[in-house]
């Protein structure tokens, strides 16, 4: 069992691709350094010109946005210290796991692409990095080249064929 299967089966530490935990990293950083500033800035400015009263909607918008920001970066901390960097080199070409690159053909439409097999943690639709754990994702997790695999889609089953396996 590789290292990848190890942390999802026991939930001990989230395996993320080097991109993803500098995309992290540079999200904690930003929220930290930059968006804790503003905010403070933005508190202070207002109790200087007295803005704040027992019924000032800008003091709770600010404080809604401040707490969801420390939420965010407790998430993030804990993620972080939590993980561990996938070697790219060391992904398997053999069967679908996370980190890997999957060519796949929607079997209806004859449409090739290729998506990443990540954690839920970096899943981004928008990047195709799917999560290990969404419909598509553990529908071909542990899968071979050449395989044709059916899963539960929101607009109903989908049939997709996975063409390859790559870092």
């Amino acid at each position: 069992m590789n290292q990848p299967e190890i942390a999802i089966e026991h939930g001990t530490l989230t395996p993320l691709t080097p991109d993803g935990h500098a995309a992290l990293t540079a999200e904690l950083q930003r929220l930290t350094v930059e968006v804790r500033a503003d905010i403070a800035e933005r508190i202070r400015e207002s109790q200087q010109h007295g803005e704040f009263s027992e019924d000032n909607s800008e003091l709770d918008q600010v404080k809604t946005e401040q707490a969801f920001v420390e939420n965010r970066i407790a998430e993030l901390r804990s993620t972080l210290s939590h993980c561990y960097i996938l070697d790219m080199e060391a992904i398997s070409t053999d069967t679908v796991g996370i980190g890997a690159l999957v060519q796949i053909e929607d079997v209806e439409f004859a449409d090739k692409f290729e998506v990443r097999i990540v954690s839920s943690v970096e899943a981004d639709p928008d990047r195709d990095y799917i999560s290990a754990e969404s419909p598509m994702g553990s529908a071909i997790y542990g899968q071979s080249k050449g395989e044709l695999v059916t899963f539960e889609a929101p607009d109903g089953p989908k049939k997709i064929k996975i063409h390859a396996i790559g870092r």
